[in-house]
């Protein structure tokens, strides 16, 4: 096992609940530059989404965590980006900045990055990673083009709840229709980068952030955001 915040496993990160056999999994990386702005809004927000829908996100088979493609090594995040946290009521503690590795690509099930450039470096790391890879943006897009009735449905009767199929089936759907459903320009698949900006333009990224993931939580777990 790597050290913490270089590996899977750190402080603070839920895929140290993860199930010995990663089929019972599906592992979802968020990626951007330094791993100290927007892949930590954009994790914490995703937790706190599924945990509003589903409760005890570990029994789901849903981990989520991030990276950065420069990311700053053992650093926390900006304080701008817990405080945008705050404002929307999910847990920015023990969070640890992590470099992207090798092994965080190969082990995710679903990359969503903040930028096509983030996106390209993913998948030139190789690891198959293109049909997996978007961003997160250009997913939000593809799924919300997606008749929730032909994915799996939830099943409670399994320990996942069924979601770690539906959740294979979304990516599988969606990596078959991008190449069908184009973005209107480049700059709507981008989430530009907050870093060093005032806390104004950090709570707009974050909003940003949460609008592109709502969609995307809905269709992962087949429960829409609470009223």
């Amino acid at each position: 096992m790597p050290p913490p915040g270089r590996g899977i496993a750190g402080p603070g990160d839920d895929t140290r609940s993860a199930p010995a056999d990663p089929t019972a999994c599906f592992r979802i990386l968020h990626v951007s530059t330094g791993n100290v702005c927007r892949s930590p809004i954009t994790e914490r927000l995703h937790r706190h989404a599924l945990e509003e829908r589903l409760g005890d996100v570990r029994r789901c088979g849903l981990l989520v965590e991030s990276a950065g493609t420069w990311g700053h090594e053992g650093a926390p995040m900006e304080a701008h980006a817990a405080t945008v946290l705050a404002d929307y009521g999910a847990d920015p503690a023990g969070f640890i900045g992590r470099e992207l590795l090798d092994e965080h690509v190969i082990r995710a099930d679903l990359v969503l990055t903040a930028t096509r450039d983030h996106r390209a470096q993913v998948i030139s790391m190789g690891h198959s990673a293109g049909l997996r890879t978007f961003t997160l943006k250009e997913f939000n897009r593809l799924v919300r083009a997606i008749d929730p009735a032909t994915l799996p449905a939830p099943d409670l009767d399994l320990p996942d709840g069924g979601l770690v199929e539906r959740a294979r089936a979304l990516v599988g759907a969606a990596a078959a229709l991008r190449g069908w459903l184009l973005a209107p320009n480049p700059e709507s698949d981008e989430v530009y980068d907050p870093y060093g900006a005032p806390i104004t333009f950090f709570r707009s990224i974050g909003d940003e952030i949460n609008r592109a993931l709502d969609p995307v939580v809905t269709a992962l777990t087949g429960v829409p955001a609470p009223a």
